[in-house]
């Protein structure tokens, strides 16, 4: 079961808490804007708006302060500079950074204060803030669902094991990762749909790298593992769908029947495997993904037999009409 999510709404704290590693950014002031919406990915060097021209300025971004504004406003007089600087505060920026760490100009934190408009530091050079702070926040505002059912990551696929509950979705994939493939997420897995249309699926905060097994209750998968058993996040390349022999929908029994799901737009290659006494459900999953790199690589076990076949009678045809 997918449940489409609502639009989240980005603000500066949300940007904050999601990039507190990547941009190593500091509150300096305006701590009551937190609650700043955020309205688009890209951020903004406002460097023609410290000079006046504010035809084409984008208040709706992010703005950044690296050498060249800050060597700038420098150059002005404070009286100037507390100009300028008003002038863009009142256009109601979402939050302005300064980057290398640079100096805060003590006017800038007053107009920080008064507008209740976030400024934020960091240590990264500007070039390199503006990459990380564009993933962060495309990141945020890419298009995502969530859906019932526990991701794996087996020889570099991402794999999501789908099924009615006490199928033995988690149990499978506590077998997967004693044999040595990575947990990913356990029971709901989240999927968003990046810049290159391919959809990432990871975990939420509070049960990342946490499994859920009938009879154990819940454990900590790398605790146990180790750290190699779990990845934070994993491109979706596979959809497995458990079901009970008695329920089984469509015995596709030749693996012919090309079935695919479609997430965010996104086509997944989906298989259904039945799930019964005595099958090794964990070693089917392991091969279905080893045939989906197969078939990547051009080599289509099915067709490839199919053809065999046709080749084969068409010959013995031939023969047979001489």
């Amino acid at each position: 079961m997918a449940r489409t999510m609502g639009k989240t709404r980005i603000t500066v704290a949300a940007m904050l808490a999601a990039g507190k590693t990547r941009l190593s950014l500091e509150m300096i002031a305006g701590e009551k804007g937190l609650d700043r919406p955020i309205d688009e990915a890209a951020v903004n060097r406002p460097g023609l708006a410290l000079t006046g021209f504010l035809e084409h300025f984008a208040p709706r971004r992010v703005q950044i302060l690296g050498n060249a504004e800050v060597a700038y406003l420098s150059a002005l007089s404070e009286s100037e500079r507390i100009l300028r600087l008003d002038r863009m505060f009142t256009l109601g920026i979402p939050c302005l950074v300064v980057t290398r760490r640079l100096r805060v100009f003590p006017e800038l934190v007053k107009l920080a204060n008064r507008y209740a408009i976030p400024v934020l530091r960091t240590p990264l050079i500007t070039k390199n803030f503006i990459n990380a702070a564009t993933i962060t926040l495309e990141n945020l505002m890419a298009p995502r669902l969530s859906v019932q059912g526990t991701m794996v990551e087996i020889l570099g696929l991402g794999v999501l094991l789908e099924g009615r509950p006490g199928v033995g979705k988690s149990e499978a994939a506590l077998e997967l990762v004693r044999m040595g493939h990575s947990l990913v997420a356990d029971d709901m897995t989240f999927l968003r749909l990046d810049s290159s249309g391919a959809l990432i699926g990871t975990a939420t905060g509070v049960t990342r790298f946490h499994m859920e097994i009938r009879g154990l209750g819940i454990i900590h998968v790398p605790s146990l593992f180790g750290i190699a058993s779990v990845r934070g996040e994993k491109k979706l390349d596979l959809l497995i769908t458990l079901t009970r022999m008695d329920q089984l929908a469509n015995d596709n029994r030749s693996g012919r029947d090309n079935r695919h799901r479609i997430y965010l737009g996104q086509s997944i290659p989906h298989v259904e495997l039945p799930v019964a006494p005595g099958r090794k459900v964990a070693d089917l999953i392991e091969t279905a993904a080893l045939d989906q790199l197969l078939k990547r690589m051009g080599h289509d076990a099915a067709k490839e037999l199919d053809d065999k076949l046709i080749e084969t009678l068409t010959a013995g045809g031939s023969e047979a009409s001489e």
